[in-house]
């Protein structure tokens, strides 16, 4: 059980979208592993950033009061690991983080949260919930960080606080975002909805409307292809281990603004020509482990692209101008990292010159290819 100082710690992953990160795709170890790119800092001063001017009420610390079996200190009521099978009750009005996961839980009733207008990030995940009352969330007027992931949900709960900033409900069963599914949640800038069994025709028109993304997370599920109007406003978007074939001329159009593109482990096999004209401002390019033969047409133009992984794919050739623009200066970041590793492509026939836009020749990554 994590102890308390050990819990402000990591809960502190707050989405760092608004620069670019150059790590490697987000890969989900446990569940305090967010990827978030940004510094651990200290958790009680970023809500006291949050809430200053907002008039919260400052409460004193509740002593007398704490469920059953859980840790209660500084605002924090940890009950994790506990076999609860319902939100247990008596929870102090103070508390701002509030912790169930790895419980049994299966049903969240409408008064579970009665009285805790306080509560700043609650963690749900890893129980049996399948179920949700419609007014379950109503009294958490101040939430801004909801981990709601591993669970039994098929469809997204309704009636999401309007404060919320974060949602993190990748592994449950939802097959389905309706219509309006968002609607009213202006603040929120992340969501994790991966590891869901839902296809492209799972998200009704309308479904991500009225949302101002920053990062957006729809990997290890059933697309065939990148979903159709997710909000324009995303930086990252990734769509990682799915069953995309191909990249069709205007499925970027509407992301002008993404900085970090991830669609490695599909079956992409073509990128039509000019689809990558839509997104001038990416940094970094996930595409692999998939199936194409050739470099994708495009990367030249893109002056800010310092990243671009094309690993384990069925490239044969590389030619002198596929990564770097034929005119000096025309790149304003030269790349950090290209991989080609895994693809039939001798190295040594590919001239040096391809690579005379990458600042460190350690950023190339190439080596034997075996079938």
């Amino acid at each position: 059980m994590f102890s308390c100082h050990s819990l402000l710690l990591l809960l502190l992953s707050v989405c760092s979208l608004t620069a670019p990160s150059l790590a490697l795709p987000f890969e989900q170890r446990g569940f305090w592993d967010f990827a978030m790119d940004g510094e651990v800092g200290d958790l009680t001063t970023v809500m006291m950033r949050d809430e200053e001017g907002s008039g919260v009420e400052e409460l004193l610390p509740d002593v007398s009061l704490c469920p059953f079996g859980c840790h209660c200190q500084l605002n924090v009521v940890q009950c994790s690991d506990l076999s609860l099978t319902a939100v247990p009750k008596e929870i102090p009005r103070d508390t701002k983080l509030l912790d169930l996961q790895n419980n049994r839980i299966t049903e969240l009733k409408e008064n579970d949260f009665k009285g805790l207008t306080n509560i700043y990030a609650l963690s749900l995940v890893n129980n049996k919930i399948s179920k949700v009352h419609p007014r379950a969330f109503t009294p958490l007027l101040r939430l801004k960080k909801l981990y709601f992931s591993r669970n039994l949900l098929t469809v997204i709960p309704k009636n999401l606080p309007p404060s919320l900033v974060e949602l993190r409900i990748h592994e449950n069963h939802i097959k389905k975002v309706a219509e309006g599914t968002f609607s009213g949640l202006g603040s929120m800038n992340c969501i994790e909805m991966g590891g869901n069994p839902i296809q492209n025709s799972g998200f009704e028109p309308g479904a991500f409307k009225g949302l101002k993304l920053n990062y957006l997370r729809i990997s290890e599920s059933k697309l065939t292809g990148i979903p159709k109007d997710l909000p324009d406003s995303l930086h990252e978007l990734h769509l990682d281990n799915n069953q995309i074939q191909a990249i069709e001329l205007e499925d970027l159009s509407r992301y002008k603004h993404l900085y970090r593109l991830g669609l490695g482990f599909n079956h992409i096999r073509m990128i039509e020509d000019g689809s990558l004209s839509y997104v001038p401002n990416l940094r970094e390019l996930h595409l692999e482990n998939n199936r194409l033969n050739r470099i994708p047409m495009g990367l030249p133009d893109m002056k800010y692209l310092q990243v671009v992984y094309l690993h384990s794919n069925n490239i044969s050739r590389v030619d002198v101008n596929d990564f770097c623009p034929r005119g000096f200066g025309m790149k304003r970041n030269f790349y950090n990292g290209i991989s080609l590793y895994g693809n039939p492509v001798n190295y040594w026939e590919v001239q040096p010159a391809t690579f005379r836009c990458v600042g460190d020749r350690l950023g190339i990554h190439f080596g034997n290819y075996k079938k």
